[in-house]
């Protein structure tokens, strides 16, 4: 099918948005007025980049405050339409947008506002034009898809269909199965929008809250799927009013766009992609830093022991147990200090999962290696984390990545290295402030991960939000965060959680050793105290070691954290009894503390 996607969903000027529009891979788009008017371009000129760069113009939009009007304003409507019409005609476009009536001049009279439609559609037809009548959710007296049918349906004019947008239906709650009465042919065009679930005017919800399709919490697949068995072969076209969208760099907004549309049509069964590859687990973490001392010395402080190094690369690899962390001082390092910048994903068939990342637009990396080295496939996230496809061993047709490394003298099971981490829990990724939904978007489609209910959290100085994506089993947990203050280097921070069978002794080992443990304030422990009723002598030993605690239906989570190495902090987990969460109830004791530490 036809992909599309409004103007009005992209920042910048109208070409930069046609030529975003065009290298995200979109088929076509809809010109919103008020681009078009704020362009330099004639309507031919637009009507030849379109064309020079591989889009049609699918729709041209909107006109509004048409129908069900009195003869004189009608009159009045209909030069205004005469207008368009030749303008659309210059532009190459052959459909518009009608929305219903918001004026204050329109009156509720079904018939009267067939009428006139159908007299409207009789002048566009003179242009080759049609018309496609949409229901606002906030319509002054239509303003539910099934009522602008009915006024569509009776006017019964050839140029005259309806228009279907999923924000419209879905925020009403009305119910799409309904569409299904609609034949194909008189859907003229279909535009999609998704939107979180939020208790507020509609007008002002549309206006500001829209995102593309599997970023909120309506079901535009079921809608879509409704649309499909009329028989509607027309494009799939987005329109999304998001006040981030619009001020975020409009390519990757269109990436972003287009791979949402994607995943529709895949769930939809309107195209086939690569099935997705699961990650199985967690199968490095590779830390850039110019300063190797203050992060290998917390790495031994961990117990960790440096066990190997690459053949041809300044990387070395630090294991305990199944945790790897590898730790680059190349070139990168010395621009952007110490960062988390990459992680392998452990993967049944990591060609398979690049195959699928790659359909789903995501950027393949290229990678500089000697000719012995493994191959290793890899792409980059949003945030640009580059995620590396890897086989750790489990196959042995798979090239394993640990050949590229030689050791020095040391294994993971150094007798007394280990104060007991056995694994990576968790990694917290912060995310560029405008890719928040892209990022979740990313995980769950080009990964297969399944993402969990946005969480919000009190930061001292703004909200943090931040949304968990995992597989099934919990192998795989990544936090994606985003912090209201950009700026901050808290709120940026990124950290790796350890998972532990006993938090306390490897909290005492790492202390011990010298490692520096983030001070919890007193007045957590008394709280804590309060809601759970925990021992006093728990209680001491939590307070001494800056050990948090937190407890859901499932489990208990305990867990405490390591002050920060450039924009890096550990934290040890230890979860018991199937505990699912992150400890996000202490999360605003943690950042205020990391404030104080700073």
């Amino acid at each position: 099918m036809r992909t599309s996607i409004a103007t009005v969903s992209l920042s910048g000027s109208l070409t930069e948005k046609l030529t975003a529009a065009s290298r995200a891979g979109f088929d076509g788009v809809e010109i919103f007025e008020n681009d078009l008017l704020a362009s330099p371009l004639t309507p031919e000129e637009i009507r030849a980049r379109c064309a020079d760069l591989g889009l049609g113009v699918d729709l041209y939009q909107p006109l509004r405050d048409i129908e069900a009007v009195p003869e004189d304003e009608f009159a009045r409507n209909l030069r205004r339409a005469r207008h368009k019409f030749e303008l659309m005609r210059r532009l190459g476009a052959d459909t518009v947008l009608v929305c219903s009536s918001v004026s204050p001049l329109a009156v509720d009279d079904d018939a009267l506002a067939a009428r006139q439609l159908a007299e409207l559609a009789h002048l566009a037809q003179d242009f080759g034009i049609r018309v496609a009548y949409e229901a606002l959710a906030w319509g002054r007296h239509v303003s539910t898809y099934d009522h602008a049918w009915r006024i569509v349906a009776a006017a019964g004019h050839p140029a005259l269909g309806t228009c279907l947008d999923s924000f419209h239906i879905l925020s009403r709650g009305s119910d799409p199965k309904g569409i299904e009465d609609i034949p194909g042919e008189k859907i003229f065009f279909l535009q999609l929008a998704d939107a979180p679930r939020l208790a507020m005017d509609v007008l002002q919800w549309s206006r500001h809250y829209r995102c593309f399709p599997g970023q909120g919490g309506f079901d535009v697949a079921g809608l879509v799927g409704h649309v499909l068995r009329t028989g509607y072969r027309g494009p799939l076209s987005l329109e999304v009013f998001n006040d981030v969208f619009r001020q975020a760099e409009a390519g990757p907004t269109a990436v972003d766009a287009h791979r949402s549309l994607l995943a529709l049509m895949e769930t939809v069964g309107a195209t086939a992609l690569p099935p997705p590859v699961v990650p199985t687990g967690i199968a490095f973490a590779e830390l850039v830093t110019p300063d190797t001392a203050p992060v290998t010395a917390r790495l031994a402080a961990l117990g960790f022991a440096r066990t190997a190094r690459h053949r041809g690369k300044p990387v070395d690899l630090w294991q305990q147990g199944d945790a790897r962390i590898l730790v680059n001082t190349g070139p990168a390092a010395r621009r952007d200090g110490t960062q988390l910048a990459a992680v392998g994903l452990e993967s049944p068939d990591p060609a398979g999962a690049a195959r699928r990342a790659e359909a789903l637009l995501a950027p393949v990396l290229p990678r500089r290696r000697a000719r012995e080295d493994v191959p290793l496939d890899a792409v980059a996230a949003p945030d640009g984390t580059e995620l590396f496809f890897c086989a750790t061993g489990h196959d042995p047709r798979l090239p394993d990545w640990r050949s590229d490394f030689e050791p020095v003298g040391h294994t993971p099971d150094t007798p007394g290295s280990a104060p007991g981490v056995t694994r990576i829990d968790h990694l917290a990724l912060t995310q560029p402030w405008h890719q928040f939904d892209e990022a979740a978007l990313f995980h769950r489609t080009v990964l297969g991960l399944r993402a969990q209910e946005s969480v919000d959290v009190a930061d001292p100085y703004g909200l943090l939000r931040s949304r968990a994506v995992t597989n099934a089993d919990g192998s795989v947990r990544i936090a994606l965060t985003v912090g209201a203050a950009p700026t901050d280097d808290t709120v940026r921070a990124q950290h790796l959680a350890l998972a532990t069978d006993d938090v306390v002794t490897a909290a005492r080992r790492f202390r011990a050793a010298g490692g520096r443990l983030l001070p919890v304030p007193a007045n957590y422990y008394d709280d804590l105290a309060a809601r759970h009723g925990l021992p006093e002598e728990e209680l001491a030993t939590y307070r001494e070691l800056g050990i948090l605690y937190d407890r859901d239906a499932h489990g208990v989570f305990r867990h405490c954290y390591t002050t920060t190495v450039g924009r890096v902090f550990f934290e040890l987990v230890q979860r018991e009894g199937g505990y699912r969460g992150y400890g996000a109830p202490n999360a605003p004791v943690r950042l205020a503390a990391q404030h104080a530490a700073r």
